[in-house]
């Protein structure tokens, strides 16, 4: 009977093991990929900022400048960490590290390809939505604990911020929900196949523009980065923040950039398919065009950075609530008005 019992555990531990060490195999596919792509976001972000205002940009370190990231991560890497007397110390470290955690787990449910993806659950916009909702205690916690007024207003300032404009991309969502029928990102994507006149960019327009700005609200990117605006608070809740907690907040701020990079081209560019669908579009990797769509955005986050001035924190305010808001509200009625006027209603098994 002993013998039956151990066998048994044995071979239940090594189903468990097996299907442990396979998804940790999975999440090292898509993680350290991603902290690489981070890295050379970095440097083409600077590297666009400089070419848009006649700079040079990183161009010492290693060919064309390409190892600059990875220098700037050595040297944040070997600094001090500095913890203000006065600061919580345990919140303190907490948070960089709450934010950079959800900034990678938002990726499981990203579909790369058909089936490249780590989780395809069938709830992937809710798991999407649930990140993004706690993504906010992480800036919250480190303008808390830095005690600092200057980290604390710009804890606030970035929370408000976050909970204003993910009410108008829920509403933008909502009505590419409706279209599909799914809450599937994968599903999402086959919706839009067939050529880009099935894209959700032109049949959801004025949704892709509310998204698109609101994505840059989200991130705390220019024109609307103002829980870092240096003439009022000078680094906002990152202003305590030295070494490798700082570089937490950095990688963290940027995974999130290309999340909704990699967003937009799903919710509204097809994602892996192809521009038109026929050779030699079709010969091109779905994960190949993916990649593409996603640089793209990335590409116009960049260009919007070095180029418009930042908002007043009002303005930030009345553009989510009295502009973007009412929009995407009424662009929900009137598209389930049309979907069941004209009967467009999808039908899922």
């Amino acid at each position: 009977m002993v013998n039956v019992i151990t066998e048994y555990l044995n071979g239940l531990l090594g189903v468990y093991l097996g299907t442990f060490v396979w998804y940790l195999a999975l999440i090292l596919v898509i993680a350290l990929p991603l902290l690489l792509s981070v890295a050379f976001a970095v440097y083409f972000d600077r590297k666009i900022w400089a070419a848009m205002q006649m700079r040079r940009g990183p161009n010492v370190v290693g060919p064309f400048g390409l190892l600059q990231s990875f220098a700037d991560g050595l040297k944040l890497f070997f600094k001090e960490t500095v913890v203000p007397a006065g600061a919580n110390k345990g919140v303190f470290l907490i948070a960089p590290m709450i934010t950079f955690t959800l900034a990678l787990i938002a990726w499981a449910v990203i579909p790369f390809d058909a089936d490249v993806v780590l989780a395809d659950i069938n709830v992937g916009i809710l798991y999407l939505f649930a990140i993004s909702s706690l993504g906010v205690y992480g800036i919250i916690m480190s303008g808390w604990a830095s005690n600092s007024k200057y980290a604390f207003l710009g804890g606030l300032r970035s929370a408000a911020q976050m909970v204003s404009y993910e009410v108008s991309i829920g509403f933008v969502i909502v009505t590419v929900l409706l279209c599909v029928g799914s809450l599937n990102l994968s599903d999402i994507v086959e919706a839009q196949s067939g050529g880009f006149w099935n894209w959700y960019v032109i049949w959801l327009f004025p949704m892709f523009v509310v998204f698109l700005v609101s994505a840059h609200a989200e991130t705390n990117r220019p024109p609307f980065d103002l829980p870092e605006a240096e003439a009022e608070l000078v680094a906002g809740y990152q202003v305590e923040y030295s070494s490798m907690a700082f570089a937490l907040f950095f990688l963290g701020e940027y995974a999130n950039i290309l999340l909704m990079c990699a967003m937009t081209s799903i919710l509204f560019f097809g994602g892996w398919d192809p521009i038109l669908p026929f050779a030699p579009f079709t010969l091109i990797p779905g994960i190949i065009w993916f990649l593409l769509k996603t640089a793209f955005f990335f590409f116009v986050f960049s260009w919007v950075k070095a180029t418009v001035p930042r908002y007043r924190y009002d303005q930030l305010m009345r553009l989510g609530w009295k502009v973007f808001l009412p929009i995407s509200l009424a662009w929900v009625v009137i598209t389930a008005g049309v979907l069941v006027t004209f009967d467009l209603l999808p039908v899922k098994g």
